[in-house]
């Protein structure tokens, strides 16, 4: 049975989940968002069906929507569904409220799944892992975007220097950073997790403050 890990990470609800959100949606960061997007994407056929695990504002989502993919997100506080139906409004996203450990999917649903800056907050990362293989289609391929547990002090500045939030809000942002980096996972770790999950392994590279994790069904 998979050990529960001991933090427990309160869901972003109401005025604090509307902050992460306006600061998260800066045009520097928008312009990411649409970069990122190409860059997963690429090689993908048009009108592939794509979970996002967590997307909270919605802002990746709506890049890969715009991108002619049909798109589910699936993010366990109930403001982040809200306010990323907004960001979405026109566009063929399906945002839903829900815990990834008991995703309310039926089995073989989704092409690919992609998981950006959540799975460090997961209590129980192999059941969400084995809920991420459940819900893909054979030869699917699931894409997890996190912080890296390794990041540097300096890594963690240059990639906040990069989102033009002003000076308290990158002050902000460092800190936060450097304590979510606590509880994020090492390249080690994600091996032994995946190895563990229905899964049974994956591919993990880093870069700086983030890590990429791949898997596939």
């Amino acid at each position: 049975m998979e050990t529960i890990r001991k933090h427990k990470v309160p869901e972003m609800e109401g005025l604090q989940a509307r902050w992460y959100a306006k600061n998260r949606g800066t045009e520097a960061q928008l312009v990411q968002y649409r970069r990122q997007a190409a860059e997963v994407t690429a090689g993908w056929p048009e009108g592939a069906e794509v979970l996002e695990v967590a997307p909270g504002p919605g802002f990746f989502a709506v890049e890969l929507a715009k991108r002619g993919f049909r798109v589910t997100g699936l993010d366990i506080s109930h403001t982040m569904v809200e306010i990323a139906r907004e960001n979405g409004a026109g566009l063929d996203i399906d945002f839903r409220q829900g815990d990834i450990t008991h995703a309310p999917f039926e089995p073989e649903s989704f092409d690919y799944l992609v998981c950006q800056a959540a799975f460090k907050n997961f209590r129980q990362p192999v059941a969400a892992l084995n809920e991420m293989h459940r819900v893909l289609r054979p030869g699917g391929s699931a894409l997890i975007h996190d912080l890296n547990h390794e990041a540097t002090a300096g890594d963690i500045r240059r990639d906040v220097a990069g989102m033009n939030l002003g000076a308290v809000g990158s002050f902000t942002i460092r800190q936060t950073l450097a304590w979510l980096r606590r509880r994020a996972f090492t390249r080690e770790q994600f091996e032994a997790l995946a190895a563990e999950s229905a899964f049974g392994g994956c591919s993990v590279t880093t870069d700086g403050i983030g890590i990429e994790v791949r898997l596939t069904r």
